[in-house]
């Protein structure tokens, strides 16, 4: 079960054994703590929940789910996994010595938000025609006839851009520093800098 809640800081490059310099994005890892363990006994699925961010006081009903763990914590997530291994309980600290140099991972993010942005930006349409007087060269056409006197949900329109949850799999951890608190991932990593990121092992 190899799973952290990191937040982006950037990307630099690295000197890999080949002598090729390498992109790779540094996620800095917080105080990961395991605050409750489900079962399939008990909750009908196993997984893991890691609290993240520390934080001087909680509301009082998370406070008492995290009493366990005696933890107040400002991001909490869930990981789903096909068993759990016996030395992870409650309450224990994960490190970036979850992970090895070499291991593939799926990072999951929300990306950048964009705005408001119309169909060329948004989805990828063509223009209109710019000579022979057409006024249409931005303008998304036609969205449907008579039939059915109304837009079905998921037409492809303008609207809010990015700000989606992204997950990048079959990336690989390229630095692993326990003292600073750092690992590095190859290539890039969805969202802005100073966002939340959500790092998993491969499912063997």
């Amino acid at each position: 079960m190899k799973a952290l809640i990191a937040q982006k800081l950037g990307m630099t490059s690295l000197i890999n054994e080949n002598g090729t310099a390498q992109a790779v994005t540094l996620l800095a890892i917080g105080d990961n703590t395991v605050v409750q363990v489900k079962t399939i006994e008990k909750d009908g699925y196993t997984a893991i929940q890691v609290g993240a961010n520390k934080v001087k006081k909680n509301s009082k009903p998370l406070s008492g789910h995290l009493k366990p763990a005696k933890v107040n914590v400002g991001i909490m997530r869930e990981f789903r996994a096909d068993e759990i291994p016996e030395d992870l309980s409650v309450g224990t600290k994960l490190t970036p010595e979850v992970f090895s140099v070499g291991d593939v991972v799926s990072v999951t993010a929300n990306n950048k938000g964009k705005g408001f942005a119309g169909t060329i930006k948004r989805h990828n349409f063509n223009t209109g025609p710019k000579t022979h007087g057409g006024q249409s060269y931005r303008r998304p056409g036609s969205i449907g006839s008579m039939y059915p006197q109304k837009i079905f949900k998921g037409k492809k329109m303008a609207g809010r851009m990015g700000n989606v949850r992204t997950t990048t799999k079959n990336l690989k951890i390229a630095l692993v520093d326990n003292e600073n608190q750092v690992i590095g991932v190859t290539g890039a990593v969805p969202g802005p800098r100073k966002g939340t990121v959500l790092v998993k092992g491969a499912q063997k």
